[in-house]
């Protein structure tokens, strides 16, 4: 009995289309891009610096990912729209990523939106994962949203 659910399954994804069995896919743990705002501290040339931990939980490499997000004032008001160049992110490797934003203390900052993915580079269907498989967290007092 046991043979026949084993060749049922062989036959079932044999079956599948090329580009299905090529995309990245999220894993059974959440999968997609992970991005938490980590840290928000001051920087030494008296801006704010914004320190990401990201994690790609897809089950391939991305090259390189780079996200257009927009930067709000504690009052609500659009500071700066701005890319994060996260540079390469290996499958299920925690990186540390950290950006400065010259001129305005983190205080003065409320919160961070994510538009989507400017540059997803990876294996066929990387742009999708990076987009709709996104998850955003906070650790810092800026909120996090996409």
């Amino acid at each position: 009995m046991e043979f026949r659910w084993i060749g049922l399954a062989v036959a079932l994804l044999s079956a599948m289309p090329a580009s299905a069995q090529d995309a990245p896919r999220e894993t059974a743990t959440g999968g997609g891009v992970s991005v938490e705002l980590n840290a928000a501290t001051a920087a030494s040339s008296g801006g704010c610096t914004l320190s990401f931990l990201v994690t790609n939980g897809t089950d391939v490499d991305l090259e390189s990912v780079v996200y257009e997000t927009v930067l709000f004032d504690a009052s609500g008001q659009v500071d700066r729209l701005t890319l994060f160049d996260f540079g390469a992110l290996p499958q299920d490797r925690p990186r540390v990523r950290q950006f400065t934003m010259p001129d305005r203390a983190c205080s003065d900052y409320g919160q961070i939106l994510f538009n989507g993915a400017a540059t997803c580079d990876g294996a066929e269907g990387a742009r999708d994962v990076c987009g709709t498989g996104l998850h955003l967290t906070s650790r810092a007092d800026i909120e996090v949203t996409g």
